[in-house]
């Protein structure tokens, strides 16, 4: 992918690609939603990047889309990012905006996190450590363009799904799926620290009913994997979005270490993608066979 004009999607959306894929249950459904933000890999012709194409795969939380791909099969209902997270960041606010970023004032209020003051922003401002993603800046009506193409439409159905479930079940669970870099980087808080085989963030035991991490968090356990608990990640924007417990929406995110499944000099598939699916397959069934007994 190259350099394009500055009309972002156009092109994309006369090729018909959308913002997101969703793929209903197979057979009956349950309350169990799967989604991943950060896996998507088209890249619009519109993207104006002076970064290598290699360091901005190396954002992706490449092929979590493959490790779900069973999930409907299992009675789960699946929701899948088409475009890249270093385009636009759908586990950010729509406001979480870097105005370093921008060749012109924003027209409302911006509220930048830690996390966009260190570039990881609802617009990235670098791909990698020292490794900006534009060589010049962006304008307001682009990043509008965004966020009316990509974030509000995917937000909207994730939000709807859940809210269908839970009138239909009375209840919902959500896991918003990601991979994580295998070592800590310098734009990350844990810079140089090794982490755990999974981590499970709940928002410190706000975002979801107790029973729902604990189940994740022990079924992993006794596949042999190492499982951390809100450490590093607690959880961002869709977890925050989605998981209103008192409203009967629970939301988990989990991590997956790259390592394990995917080579992360490359973005090639590793040796372990097949194994870690098969482990994800496990899981999405142990999640699915609490909630027929709940039923």
């Amino acid at each position: 992918m190259g350099p394009g004009s500055a009309a972002a999607l156009a092109g994309h959306e006369e090729e018909g690609v959308t913002p997101y894929t969703i793929h209903r249950p197979v057979g009956s459904r349950l309350p169990l939603l799967f989604d991943s933000p950060h896996s998507g890999r088209r890249y619009p012709e519109s993207f104006r990047y002076q970064a290598p194409l290699l360091a901005l795969r190396q954002t992706e939380d490449a092929y979590v889309d493959r490790l779900l791909a069973g999930a409907p099969e299992r009675g789960v209902t699946l929701l899948l990012a088409e475009i890249p997270r270093v385009y636009l960041d759908l586990n950010r606010d729509a406001d979480d905006i870097d105005a370093e970023l921008l060749a012109e004032p924003w027209p409302g209020t911006l509220n930048p996190t830690a996390k966009t003051r260190r570039g990881l922003g609802l617009i990235r401002r670098f791909a990698l450590p020292g490794v900006p993603v534009y060589g010049e800046r962006l304008t307001v009506a682009d990043v509008q363009a965004r966020i009316e193409t990509i974030h509000v439409p995917y937000h909207r159905c994730l939000q709807q799904e859940l809210a269908g479930l839970r009138d239909e079940f009375g209840f919902a669970w959500h896991i918003d799926w990601h991979s994580m870099k295998s070592i800590g980087n310098a734009m990350t808080e844990d810079n140089g620290q090794r982490r755990a085989d999974f981590v499970l963030g709940d928002l410190d035991g706000t975002s979801c009913e107790p029973a729902l991490t604990a189940l994740a968090a022990e079924t992993l356990t006794s596949f042999g994997y190492q499982v951390a608990i809100n450490r590093p990640y607690k959880g961002a924007a869709i977890v925050r979005r989605c998981g209103r417990p008192a409203e009967g929406l629970h939301s988990l995110q989990i991590e997956i270490n790259r390592a394990l499944y995917l080579d992360e000099a490359t973005v090639e598939p590793g040796a372990g993608l097949d194994a870690i699916g098969r482990d994800i397959g496990r899981l999405t069934a142990r999640l699915a066979e609490a909630l027929r007994q709940r039923a």
